[in-house]
């Protein structure tokens, strides 16, 4: 076997060669390659080739990229070869034929202008048999090569068959390892390393690895190919048969589904939904696309099609998360109800700082008219938040707030999940109104519906019985709002923030009013700023004269009033501005609807003022107690509930049990009937707070001593004389206020309430603590007259206090 082709030369030894720079290719030895030169160097290389003795040495790039390589750019084995043929083109371009002949190793660089100029070394050669039957191995390589490079070409395509034939023809393993090397699509690198090893053995070797992974790649690109090929063909048919659809379905003159399909499967990517939600999308659009157009299910589908690819899945708004602007808002929006503000800018202050909160649930308590459902807006504009309300009064139905299943007829999503595409947006500020107001009934109970949806480590996955899948209601800020926080069940109560809102006292409101009232009702009532003025004497006249509330509500409505006759007025051409003193605004309202200050300043037997606590805020009770003969009967009238008859029993056996100690008969009771009436029968009354007041008015009765008339109590009673605490302390000193009451009664153990209630109020009324009923007593109780009193025994002027288990006397505090 011959392991080299004839040289042309037979010596390398100090022989100068010009070199040829290749780009992105290798010259194996063996082969006839054609080359395009232009570079100048490489034009000027090869004119010196044909000039000497048509030997050039041919060097591949490292880098291809390379425009004007150096010698260090090259790699350093090369091919020796021979200019077969060479032809000049149009602007100064050369194709030439070369063939490889041998490796040479580059061993110098003489020169590098104009063109490279080198010495090269002869790589040793190794020795083979004469005959590839003589090594078996030899043999072996030779044959797995030849069958891997065979594979190759078929899968390939990039090669003719004829290649194969040539191929199979080469006994020399030298020839065959670089024929066969040369036609492989490699990279660079692959074949110099191939280029690089001189032994045949070695190469063949490493040329079965190389092929082998190429056949590997191959056949991975031919499944590609097979399974792209057959989905596309897949789609072919789909779309053959969807136009023969069509075509049939316009000659039957029904409607074409096909867009439709095309539209709801564009929504569904449009609207980004989690993985479950789109799948089951998906799954109904298929459901759809398999009905008949006019089939009756096909309407229920298209519907929560268009509610699920309708709902807001992923867009949101970007809160504001300036904490002083928010303040600026919310005080511009609304005056006082410093605690729910700071609730709100520590909210915001949080959110800024962690960038994750989970939206909070709070809960506005308070009577109607001081502004819960406007603070929810202001809220929602601070943060620069969609907003949505809707009302809870009256809902008894779960599917209200969970949703009716999709089996229904005229199934719809509950109200939290309609709210949510109404905004437009997952993080809205959703206002729940009236929370206290649900009831339950046969079709289930609302307010444990609204346990999911108001917890917080609940509601990222609300289900909703329409829907299907869970929404994420985590960033939604819900707000709720309620007039007694007593209706609200336990479990929901404990899942939000309560925030109380008492009414307003006389000074807030002439603020409100001037700051938000008066513009706003000014505007809707086409008036401008100078046709109208109001004094501050006017509307504090209006606010204790013609309203009787803890909010503004019916203030609004007297300040509408004033305007419409101000309005008319105008049109009729009246002088502008008209001005609204506190002598006119009879003539415009009428008289006044409340005294507040004539009734209370008399000091009468068994008529004691009480506080309560409503939904529509705080109030005065008035209690009135008469005593009869009779056989001991003891009559409650004024439709008073059942906790307050138990208040009234208690007082009643209170006062048996102090009868001596009061100076009256131990058996009062048998000989005397007991009327306990409350005015204004026709509201209910209920509470236990009421105590202390049943309990002095009967002392006052069956004593005949006045009690203080410009004196207001509250707290429950035990039948001990014990003084217990109780709650809306706030609203019901508000109401004293509002009533022109001097004097307060509080329970001691509510001494921490009287934070809550504003400075100049405390200022104005005094405020007493008591513990036991004798510190009441002492307090309310006036002496009798002295001639009265002369004829009584013992001197009521002395009131008994009860200290542990005995009485002793103290003089009443002088009036």
């Amino acid at each position: 076997m011959v392991n080299q082709p004839s040289n042309p030369i037979d010596s390398m030894d100090e022989k100068k060669l010009p070199l040829l720079a290749l780009r992105g290719m290798i010259v194996f030895p063996y082969t006839v390659t054609p080359l395009d030169v232009g570079r100048e160097r490489s034009v000027h290389a090869l004119e010196e080739a044909m000039v000497q003795d048509r030997l050039i040495v041919l060097a591949a790039q490292t880098e291809a990229r390379i425009a004007d390589p150096d010698p260090e750019d090259l790699f350093r084995i090369g091919t020796l070869a021979e200019i077969k043929q060479l032809l000049k083109m149009p602007e100064g371009q050369l194709k030439v034929l070369v063939e490889g002949i041998r490796r040479v190793k580059i061993a110098d660089f003489v020169q590098e202008d104009p063109y490279f100029e080198v010495v090269v070394e002869e790589l040793p050669e190794v020795a083979l048999p004469e005959t590839a039957e003589e090594d078996p191995e030899i043999e072996a390589l030779m044959r797995s090569v030849i069958d891997h490079f065979s594979q190759y070409v078929k899968l390939s395509k990039k090669l003719p068959a004829e290649v194969l034939i040539a191929i199979e023809d080469i006994d020399e393993p030298d020839r065959l390892a670089d024929n066969i090397a040369a036609q492989l699509s490699v990279a660079l690198e692959v074949k110099q390393n191939l280029l690089s090893i001189v032994d045949p053995r070695d190469r063949l070797e490493e040329l079965l690895v190389v092929i082998s992974k190429e056949l590997e790649i191959l056949e991975l690109e031919r499944r590609i190919h097979l399974r792209v090929r057959k989905q596309m063909d897949k789609s072919q048919k789909e779309y053959y048969l969807r136009e023969q659809i069509k075509a049939i379905q316009k000659e039957l003159g029904e409607h074409d589904t096909s867009s439709e399909v095309d539209e709801y499967r564009e929504k569904i990517r449009k609207a980004k939904m989690p993985k479950e939600a789109r799948e089951k999308a998906e799954s109904e659009l298929a459901r759809l696309q398999r009905m008949p157009p006019m089939a009756a299910e096909a309407v229920v589908v298209r519907n929560y099609l268009d509610w699920l690819t309708g709902l807001p899945w992923n867009k949101k708004t970007e809160d504001r998360l300036d904490v002083e602007e928010a303040a600026r808002i919310l005080d511009e929006d609304h005056y006082g109800l410093e605690k729910v503000k700071e609730r709100i800018l520590e909210f915001l202050a949080v959110r800024q700082l962690t960038n994750r909160t989970k939206g909070p649930i709070l809960c506005l308590v308070g009577p109607p008219g001081v502004g819960k459902t406007s603070l929810a807006q202001s809220i929602a504009r601070s943060m620069q938040r969609k907003f949505v309300r809707f009302s809870l009064g009256g809902v008894r139905d779960e599917a209200e707030i969970r949703g009716h299943r999709r089996t229904y007829v005229g199934a719809l999503p509950g109200k939290v999940i309609q709210s949510i595409r109404k905004a437009g947006s997952s993080n809205p500020v959703i206002l729940l109104d009236e929370i206290d107001k649900m009831t339950s009934d046969f079709r289930g109970d609302p307010s444990s519906a609204l346990l999911e949806v108001l917890d917080p480590e609940q509601n990222s996955n609300f289900g909703d019985h329409y829907l299907e899948v869970t929404y994420d209601l985590s960033d939604v800020f819900f707000i709720t709002t309620a007039n007694v926080l007593a209706n609200i069940p336990a479990p929901l109560r404990d899942r939000m923030e309560v925030i109380s809102i008492a009414g307003y006292t006389d000074e807030e409101k002439l603020e409100i009013a001037k700051r938000h009232l008066i513009p706003k009702q000014t505007e809707a009532h086409g008036l401008k700023e100078d046709q109208i003025q109001i004094s501050d004497n006017t509307i504090l006249k209006l606010i204790s004269g013609y309203t009787r509330e803890a909010g503004v509500r019916s203030l609004e409505r007297a300040i509408a009033s004033v305007c419409r006759k101000a309005a008319r007025e105008v049109v009729q051409g009246h002088s502008t501005p008209i001005r609204v003193s506190v002598t006119s605004l009879e003539s415009m309202l009428g008289r006044p609807r409340y005294h507040r200050s004539k009734a209370e300043t008399d000091h009468k037997v068994g008529v004691v003022t009480g506080l309560a606590f409503t939904q529509f805020g705080g109030d005065i009770l008035s209690i009135e107690i008469t005593v009869v003969p009779g056989k001991g009967k003891l009559i409650l009238t004024g439709q008073l509930g059942d906790v307050m008859k138990e208040s009234a029993q208690a007082a009643f056996s209170y006062i048996r049990s102090i009868a001596k100690l009061l100076g009256i008969p131990e058996d009062f009771h048998e000989h005397n009937d007991i009327h306990i009436h409350v005015p204004e029968g026709a509201v209910p009354k209920d509470g236990p707070s009421a105590g202390i007041a049943l309990t002095t008015a009967l002392a006052s009765a069956l004593t005949n001593r006045p009690v203080r008339g410009d004196l207001a109590m509250t707290g429950e009673v035990t039948l001990r004389g014990r003084v217990l605490p109780i709650g809306g302390v706030k609203e019901k000193i508000l109401a004293a206020y509002r009533a022109d009451i001097r004097k307060v009664l509080l329970p001691k153990e509510n001494a921490k309430d009287l934070e809550d209630v504003p400075k100049n109020i405390q200022r104005r009324l005094k405020i007493e603590l008591v513990d036991t009923m004798d510190e009441v007593l002492r307090h309310a109780l006036l002496p009798l007259p002295k001639v009265e009193a002369e004829e009584r025994e013992p001197n009521l002027s002395f009131i008994p206090k009860n200290e542990g288990n005995g009485w002793v006397e103290r003089p009443h505090e002088p009036q």
